[in-house]
């Protein structure tokens, strides 16, 4: 069954994908992530993971599909819009990153990429495999990268020349060998509007992000109390940042998603800075059920609003 045309499988996973709404797809081959590990040791290293102790485990696994998938010959990534069609940062109140208006995406793209291999076990028969979405240590930048899907930014976001970098990843790691892609080059020229912007300094040098002085890692990780150094700086940043993505100019080509899941309550909408500030855990849970925003915790939030209202 596996010994057909690889050319018309890839074809097939590809139309797939986009009937189920991604807006690219790409394929590399599964091999170790060579120029990545030294990288990877060296962030480390230099402790910009901050308390993300998850950052350090599961090093190979990281750099290694087959450690994933055993037999692992193919990393489909593939991209999910999310740009909203109204920016809710624009507003007066306080703000959070788009990813978070809706529902998580963990759960909306987790059942797509389910459909896309129960589809693609239907076509080509058993097939080993698993599929990711944020979930796992899947270096996604660097496969997305590999699959022809865009490149590494400044600010170590993928940037995809049609669409920017608003959108989710994920990846299907599977058994079985297909057709792959070309890498794209690098795009972002002698641009470093990203690393003006960031009102942190967590950008260093280009293509590095110093996780621990970054307004999502202390808006979302952090679990003790905000660096009074960073006091003043967050510009009204509760829950996540889209500073450096909406600095970015390729941003310009992002075109809002059309997923009904990703649209954001009707409550948070019209949410004032004392409405912020007077939210209760009742209002809190309404609001945020099945969002992203939970992973904070009402108090984290409310932390976090303290914070930026200084």
């Amino acid at each position: 069954m596996k010994q057909s045309s690889n050319n018309t499988y890839t074809s097939f996973i590809k139309a797939q994908a986009q009937a189920l709404g991604f807006s690219f797809c790409g394929i590399a081959k599964a091999e170790f992530l060579e120029e990545e590990a030294p990288r990877l040791e060296q962030w480390l290293n230099q402790g910009m993971q901050g308390q993300m102790g998850y950052m350090e485990g599961h090093f190979d696994k990281r750099l290694d599909p087959t450690l994933l998938v055993p037999g692992a010959k193919s990393v489909i990534s593939l991209l999910y819009n999310y740009y909203p069609e109204k920016d809710l940062a624009d507003d007066s109140g306080f703000k959070i990153a788009k990813y978070a208006y809706g529902k998580d995406y963990h759960f909306v793209i987790k059942n797509k990429l389910k459909s896309l291999f129960q589809s693609m076990s239907e076509e080509i028969g058993a097939i080993e495999g698993r599929v990711f979405v944020d979930s796992a240590p899947v270096m996604e930048r660097a496969w997305a990268q590999k699959a022809g899907l865009g490149w590494v930014g400044k600010n170590s976001l993928l940037l995809n020349r049609k669409m920017g970098s608003f959108f989710f990843l994920a990846e299907v790691i599977i058994d079985l060998e297909l057709d792959y892609d070309a890498p794209l080059k690098d795009y972002c020229g002698t641009c470093t509007a990203c690393m003006d912007a960031c009102p942190t300094d967590a950008i260093p040098s280009p293509y590095v992000v110093d996780g621990s002085k970054c307004i999502s890692y202390f808006t979302i990780e952090l679990k003790e109390e905000i660096p009074k150094e960073v006091n003043g700086k967050f510009d009204d940043w509760v829950f996540g940042c889209d500073i450096c993505q909406d600095i970015c100019p390729w941003n310009r080509f992002s075109k809002p998603h059309s997923e009904q899941e990703f649209l954001p309550h009707d409550d948070l909408k019209d949410m004032s800075k004392r409405d912020w500030q007077e939210l209760t855990q009742e209002t809190f849970s309404i609001i945020f059920r099945k969002s992203a925003v939970k992973r904070a915790k009402y108090n984290g939030l409310m932390k976090n609003i303290t914070f930026a209202s200084q």
